[in-house]
Order: structure tokens, then C-alpha cells, then sequence
């Protein structure tokens, strides 16, 4: 059951580290690896295993008739956000919900509004999943490991039904930008892909932001406070006019919307003689991270004139692209599932992603792979919320998408 694979998968606790060297960053993403492809080898698939990377694979053969159609491969994360604790994680069902407020037990001040919260108000009667209000909740990606899950089960359980070969993707670190760096393509050796790590009901995206990743490396000068007129630089002072000088008024997170991009200062470590500024540059125009490059090198020229003898250095590097550079070039992969959430009873919502998906660099690394929804909501905190019914949904279509394809090349 769908539910009870979810409510399984949110307990283990796979928050990702974006401080750690390792692969994966976290070790305990693979308890939830060994027991998804446990999982995968119950429902007959029997090559499923985890591998020393973190990453689940599985192959579903091709029922008779579909040995013609494409590979596709279809991809969640185990991972979940070290924005906020994902340990002890106590899921709460709420069935057949009527549009009341959530007062989450373990924290009575953190309540799920049908005011604020968007999708609740198409969520009436459904069953709702929540956590106890000290943590997040998981269902980014849970909710699409069960819809995954349950699909490969309907397919298994349904041998009338005809579908193309699927290849099962199941990744570590998606959260913190690393979820598809050691992926073997070779094994993987799918034609295209989806992800289902999407919020809004029927939505099915084919566009990200293009993400690169700032730091800005201070060294001032230290020196006794006592005698330290005309000779102290304290990186502190530099990092803060830096962070002070950046746009107030939009390009930033709490200013922007829709195709807006944004710079966004994500961590700051400081002492008096050398400090860290992380920064996330992203638009939906690749050209524009060079613009927002130059904005910080022009900050960083400014500042530097109050602190002639302390030193700071910008290093950008890439992080992700927009997939929609590489959708564009293969619109079949947008109308099967368009298609797909047709038949299932759903209004597909074409759209943009203010943020990337593992699909991001896999549709860069030779697998065209847009973004369906997976019925998660209100993702990195502890206002999570996610519901059954269109988990369930996004299962559906995961299972129209491998039927339409080997009934298009039957």
C-alpha cells in the first residue's frame, strides 16, 4: 500500500551534508537504499541493488510487445534537506481532510493554514501526511519513492498491461547539489527519464533555474583590539558590507517570483582575521549568472577600498543548468507524459521550477528528464505536508507513461 510504504520510507532519517567530502555525504542515506531495493528484488526485479556511491538501481523488463519501446528511466531521491532536522521523523495521517487549520502536536505554534499554505485547498477530503512539528516531514522526495514503488508493484501485479523497460534511479545528495555525480550512464543506459519531485497537482515541468555557486574567500587583518587603531581589517566588518551592499529591493529569494533570478547569501563563517561568504546565483537565463558574477565583483571593488590591506577573492562555479536548453531538442519526452497525465483523469500544468532537479544534469549528461508532480508540498521545514491521494496520482502516471510508450512502438 502506497501509504504504509511512504509512512516507512519518512522515519529513516537520509538528511544530506553539504559540509562532507564523502559519497554519499551521509551514510545513513543507505539504510533507506538497502531497504528500497530489499524492496525492488521482493516485486521480482531481481538485479536491484545499492551500490558503494549510494545509488539504487533496478531494471522492470518489458512485458511481450514492449521490447521495441524506449528505455525510461524514472528517478527520486532518498535524501531530504539539512534546512531542517530530519531525524525522529513522527508522521501524522490526517484522513479525509476538510480545509481546518493543522495544529502539529509536538509544536502547537507551527500550523498548517489553508490560508497560507498553497494546494491545501485542492487537498479537501484527501489524506493528508504531516509531521509532528519539530521536523520535516521527508515527502521531498518520499512522496516520489512510493509513487515509483507503487507503479513498479501495479506493472509487476498487472501483467496484461503492456509497458516498455524501465530502469529505477533512486539518488543520494539531491538536496545539496549532488545527486547524480557518480551515476553510471552507462548502466543507467535509459533513452530519457522523468523525476517525480514536483508539488503542484498535474504539474509537469521542463524548465529549471541555471544555478552557479559563489564563495567569497576574506582574509583581513587581525590585531589587539587595545592597540589596534590604524591597523586593524576585521574580515567580520568586510563580510558584512559585502552582505549589505547586496540587492534589498529584488534579486534575492524574498523578493523575487516567477522567471525572476536571484543572489542568495547561504552561509557566512567569521573571525576577525579571515572569513567565508557562500552565495547560490541562479536564473533561468544562463547568460545572466555572468551578470550576476559582475554585480558581486563590483561590490567586492567597492568594498575593497575601505580595507586596502586585506584581501577577498570570488570563485564561482557551476552548479546546474537549465534543462529546458536540452528538452527543447526532444519534445516527444514532454508529450508522452503530457499524454500520460491526460488519461489518468489530470489538467496537465505546464512549468517552471524555481529551483533544479536531479533531472537538471541528467538531461545534461545524455538523459532528457523533465519533472512531474509527486504530491509533496511546503518542502525544507516543518510545515511539509503531503497527500495520498495525489501520490497516488503521480504513481498513475508513472505507470501511463510506461504503457503509452510500448503502445506507441507496439
Amino acid at each position: 500500500m502506497l501509504l504504509d510504504r511512504f509512512l516507512r520510507y519518512v522515519k529513516i532519517d537520509t538528511e544530506s551534508d553539504p559540509h562532507s567530502p564523502t559519497q554519499p555525504s551521509t551514510e545513513k542515506q543507505k539504510d533507506l537504499g538497502r531497504v528500497l531495493a530489499a524492496e525492488l528484488r521482493e516485486l521480482g526485479l531481481d538485479d536491484a541493488h545499492l551500490d558503494e556511491h549510494g545509488y539504487v538501481y533496478a531494471t522492470l523488463p518489458a512485458s511481450p510487445g514492449g521490447e521495441d519501446a524506449p528505455t525510461i528511466c524514472f528517478c527520486s531521491h532518498m535524501d531530504t534537506s539539512p534546512d531542517a532536522s530530519g531525524k525522529n521523523v513522527k508522521p501524522i495521517v490526517h484522513e479525509n481532510y476538510q480545509g481546518q487549520d493543522l495544529i502539529l502536536p509536538d509544536d502547537p505554534n507551527v500550523v498548517l493554514r489553508v490560508s497560507e499554505q498553497r494546494g491545501l485547498e485542492r487537498a479537501i477530503g484527501d489524506t493528508i501526511v504531516t509531521a509532528s512539528g519539530t521536523t520535516l516531514l521527508g515527502a521531498d522526495n518520499k512522496s516520489g519513492l512510493a509513487a515509483i514503488m507503487t507503479a513498479v508493484e501495479t506493472l509487476v501485479n498487472t501483467p496484461e498491461v503492456p509497458h516498455a523497460k524501465l530502469r529505477i534511479l533512486f539518488t543520494p545528495d539531491e538536496e545539496i547539489g549532488r545527486g547524480v555525480n557518480a551515476v553510471d550512464m552507462k548502466k543507467l543506459g535509459a533513452d530519457f527519464g522523468y523525476t517525480i519531485d514536483g508539488e503542484e497537482y498535474g504539474s509537469l515541468q521542463d524548465e529549471t533555474f541555471s544555478a552557479d555557486a559563489a564563495r567569497i574567500d576574506i582574509t583581513g587583518v587581525s590585531a589587539h583590539p587595545g592597540l589596534a587603531k590604524g591597523h586593524l581589517e576585521s574580515a567580520i566588518k568586510i563580510a558584512a558590507s559585502i552582505i549589505d551592499r547586496l540587492p534589498k529591493q529584488g534579486l534575492s529569494p524574498e523578493t523575487t517570483e516567477g522567471k525572476e533570478g536571484f543572489i542568495h547569501p547561504i552561509e557566512v563563517t567569521a573571525k576577525a582575521e579571515s572569513a567565508t561568504i557562500d552565495l547560490i546565483l541562479r536564473s533561468f537565463k544562463t547568460a545572466e549568472l555572468n551578470d550576476h558574477k559582475v554585480l558581486l565583483e563590483n561590490i567586492i571593488d567597492d568594498v575593497s577600498t575601505n580595507f586596502p590591506n586585506s584581501s577577498i577573492k570570488l570563485t564561482v562555479s557551476e552548479q546546474y543548468r537549465n534543462m529546458k536548453e536540452v528538452l527543447d531538442m526532444h519534445p516527444e519526452v514532454m508529450q508522452l507524459a503530457t499524454q500520460a497525465i491526460r488519461n489518468v483523469g489530470i489538467t496537465p500544468k505546464p512549468d517552471s521550477i524555481r529551483g533544479g532537479t536531479d533531472g537538471s544534469r541528467l538531461s545534461f549528461m545524455g538523459l532528457p528528464c523533465p519533472n512531474i508532480f509527486a504530491g509533496e508540498h511546503a518542502f525544507h521545514g516543518k510545515y511539509e505536508w503531503a497527500s495520498v491521494e495525489e501520490m497516488q496520482a503521480a504513481s498513475d502516471v508513472v505507470v501511463e507513461i510506461a504503457r503509452l510508450a510500448a503502445k506507441t512502438n507496439a
